[in-house]
Parts: structure tokens; C-alpha cells; sequence
């Protein structure tokens, strides 16, 4: 169930339009990467492109299980998405090709 929260809110990320500083916690990507991993022991997991060129990664630590999702836009600002507790690395393989499942 927390991968699938996790799942849902990076879903929300990469469909998200345009990244706006309004009502977010944003800074320069280099200070947010510095504040995750000093603050919280966070180092990135994943990452990948969104909607209009942002860039979606996923910062987590093993030792806490605290994580963070954030989307950086073309010009460097980098804004929180997400947080939350009890991370989990998982690797799930497709159903079998004909499942319903």
C-alpha cells in the first residue's frame, strides 16, 4: 500500500503542468539535494522526465525510511511534491502477458 501512495503521487508529478514557486517549498535543485541528504540522510532513487521537459526524482533513506518526491523545472528550481514516511525499494515484475491481474 506505500508503494502504491508513493506510485500515485509520482503519477500526479509527471502529468503536473508547469512548476510554479506559488504555495510550494522550492529552492535551487543543488540546495534542496544538499538540505534532503544533511536533514534526512536522503539520496536520490529515481528519476525521470515529465510533462514540459520537468525532471521527477524520488530521494529516500534507507536508514530513516523517510522520502521525497520533487519536480525541477528547465531553469533549476527545484519544489517539493511529496513526503512521507516507511520507504520501501521494490522491483515488481509485469503480469504475465493475458492476466487480468
Amino acid at each position: 500500500m506505500k508503494m502504491l501512495v508513493i506510485g500515485f503521487w509520482a503519477l500526479m508529478a509527471l502529468t503536473a503542468g508547469p512548476v510554479s514557486a506559488e504555495g510550494r517549498n522550492c529552492a535551487p535543485h543543488e540546495t534542496v539535494v544538499e538540505r534532503l541528504a544533511s536533514r534526512y540522510g536522503e539520496t536520490r532513487q529515481s528519476m525521470g522526465l515529465g510533462a514540459n521537459n520537468v525532471v521527477i526524482e524520488v530521494f529516500a533513506s534507507d536508514e530513516s525510511g523517510t522520502w521525497t518526491i520533487t519536480v525541477t523545472s528547465v531553469s533549476g528550481l527545484t519544489c517539493l511534491v511529496a513526503s512521507g514516511q516507511a520507504y520501501e525499494a521494490m522491483v515488481e515484475a509485469l503480469p504475465a502477458e493475458g492476466n487480468d491481474a
